[in-house]
């Protein structure tokens, strides 16, 4: 294997992680941002209350993608294995 087939797994490697978490990191982001409107608005500043919801809505996110992200991950493997 060369050098430059392994620069280019590697990098073929972090662009597989970067889309398969990009989902869930959206879906983060976003309720975080919905809950800190509703804390701007009801001012009401408890550091949990927007814990608990960002963990429960990015677990729905990964276990509703489990089925594309074994796919992704077993075409990444696939391509790995097949140099």
């Amino acid at each position: 294997m060369t050098e430059d087939m392994m620069i280019e797994l590697a990098k073929h490697a972090l662009w597989v992680v970067l889309i398969v978490s990009i989902p869930i990191l959206v879906s983060g982001i976003l309720i975080g941002l919905v809950i800190s409107i509703v804390q701007s608005v009801t001012q009401i500043q408890e550091q949990t209350l927007s814990l608990i919801p960002k963990m429960f809505v990015m677990t729905i996110v990964t276990i509703a993608l489990v089925p594309w992200i074994y796919a992704q991950l077993a075409d990444f493997a696939l391509e790995m294995f097949s140099f």
